[in-house]
């Protein structure tokens, strides 16, 4: 993966919580910090976001940004 960002966080999706339209996805970071992003829900489907799977917090200006390999 490439990408242009340079604030990238390694971590484990701890919880998502599903809206109507977007979903809420807590990321836990090595030593317990949290970070959280608001997505689309069909981004977050397409994903396959869930509780355990390793992401990448990828953060741009005032955006995060959910990635995976």
């Amino acid at each position: 993966m490439k990408i242009s960002a340079r604030n990238i966080l390694k971590g484990k999706v701890k919880t998502v919580k599903a809206g109507v339209v977007n979903d809420e996805i807590i990321v836990e970071l090595p030593g317990g910090s949290e970070i959280v992003s608001i997505i689309t829900k069909s981004a977050a489907e397409n994903l396959a976001l869930a509780p355990g799977k390793d992401v990448y917090a990828i953060i741009k200006a005032s955006n995060v940004m959910i990635g995976i390999d």
